[in-house]
């Protein structure tokens, strides 16, 4: 057996490879003996004859098609060691050549692991976020707690900003009920900023029993395109109106909220539950800052067929999302305002970061000699069985190889990303530039599959 390759891309090769007289005999005793299997000759037991009383029973064509298959099958492993490549998968293998019995060719197309060039994972250009919560994020909890607490009082008087009103609505355009424009029952509070503008205006001065049509105009930039900047006629029934008592913001209302003598004990322990929230937000950014900044400064290229992985990951999450608020992933699209050929594109964009995150942190993580021992694994293991022991299903699955080797992936990442970070203790001050801490995805962590995650899935 001869092999070559050529380089197709950086994630793609072409294996040539030819076979010899040898090669085929092997595969053709083979496939005699496979076909000999389903042969009747009389006299004999089925499987028990000659080969040589059998093969004359076979048709040639099956035995050659038979013998060519299990040619490049027994061999196209062997000949991807010869070259020292490991394929990721097999996109196709064509048969160029064959002589039965004495010579063949043929070339497969594989993708395969690029080459990672690593970057240098020290002094990387990301920051820490601020953790320390301003004065106003204290405010807005004070504030939702001022609202939790306010007493509501039917009143007979026309509805006023700051009201509570209950009312009933149905959203009409072209004289048409649109889709998510209808509701009953529903609690708003005039002057929140709930609703598109006009809406919560043209309320005010209704009282309870009022039945009228409201006309708004969506805005341009509205969401839902087939809205944006369009009027719209909401059939609105006013059922209730209530006057809002809110409470003062002084020590007795700071001792309702529990274990705190006044208003000063309340909001320094908002401002502590704050900072936990905002550090774990800002450790979490700055770990996935960290990783783009060293894929930015690697040489990676992402394999096709990785990325199709990950964008059905992508897919199965914003369709389950979108299914959980009754709407298939094309409602949920035109909901947000993207069509799918834009939501692909950011999709397969996503997932293409998340692979490449993934290789560079496997590169490292080899480079550093970062592992999981059996013990760890085992304490992860056992962690989860406790986090899931009413689950059967869960429990199941804790005890299959892959939902192990995927637990031993994840210790392995996190391992990385900790090197990492300590790699960069300089940059773990706060970014004084940043005024608040940010949501961010979570590339890094989904580059590989959360093992929590799996575990309920498998």
């Amino acid at each position: 057996m001869k092999t070559t390759t050529k380089k197709i891309s950086e994630t793609k090769v072409e294996l040539k490879v030819v076979l010899d007289a040898d090669d085929l005999h092997k595969a053709r005793t083979q496939a005699v003996a496979r076909l000999a299997a389903n042969v009747k000759v009389q006299g004999f037991r089925k499987g028990k004859a000659p080969a040589s009383l059998v093969e004359k029973q076979i048709s040639p064509n099956d035995i050659a098609s038979e013998t060519i298959d299990l040619a490049v099958r027994t061999t196209m492993g062997v000949a991807f060691d010869q070259q020292k490549i490991a394929p990721i998968a097999i996109e196709k293998v064509d048969v160029t050549k064959y002589v039965p019995d004495e010579t063949a060719e043929y070339q497969a197309i594989a993708e395969v692991l690029p080459e990672v060039k690593l970057g240098d994972f020290k002094k990387l250009k990301a920051k820490m976020d601020k953790t320390e919560p301003t004065a106003a994020e204290v405010q807005e909890i004070v504030d939702n707690i001022i609202r939790a607490y306010a007493e509501k009082n039917v009143v007979k008087r026309a509805a006023q900003n700051g009201d509570e009103v209950i009312i009933d609505f149905v959203g009409k355009k072209d004289g048409e009920a649109f889709a998510g424009g209808t509701a009953k029952d529903h609690h708003l509070t005039l002057g929140s900023g709930e609703f598109i503008p006009g809406f919560e205006e043209g309320i005010v001065g209704h009282a309870a029993g009022d039945k009228f049509d409201l006309e708004v105009t969506f805005p341009q930039d509205y969401p839902e395109k087939s809205l944006a900047g369009q009027k719209a006629i909401f059939e609105t029934l006013v059922k209730q109106v209530n006057e809002v008592v809110v409470p003062k913001a002084d020590d007795e209302l700071a001792k309702k909220c529990g274990n705190f003598e006044t208003m000063a004990d309340l909001k320094a322990d908002i401002k502590k539950n704050l900072e936990t929230q905002n550090r774990h937000r800002a450790n979490e950014k700055y770990r996935d800052d960290l990783v783009k900044e060293l894929v930015k400064g690697s040489k990676v290229a992402a394999p096709e067929i990785l990325i199709q992985d990950q964008l059905r990951f992508i897919n199965d999450d914003v369709s389950r999302n979108a299914a959980s608020h009754g709407m298939t992933l094309e409602q949920y699209l035109e909901r947000t305002g993207q069509t799918m050929e834009e939501w692909q594109k950011a999709a397969h964009e996503l997932a293409e970061e998340r692979v490449k995150a993934s290789l560079v942190l496997q590169i490292l993580a080899r480079e550093q000699n970062i592992t999981a021992s059996p013990e760890e694994v085992d304490a992860k293991i056992a962690e989860l069985r406790d986090l899931y022991k009413k689950s059967k299903e869960a429990m199941a699955n804790l005890k299959k190889p892959e939902v192990r080797q995927d637990i031993r992936n994840r210790l392995i990442i996190d391992k990385t990303l900790d090197f990492l970070v300590s790699a960069n203790e300089s940059n773990t001050k706060p970014d004084k530039s940043s005024t608040k801490t940010t949501k961010t995805k979570k590339t890094t962590a989904k580059a590989t599959k959360n093992s929590k995650e799996k575990t309920e899935k498998k």
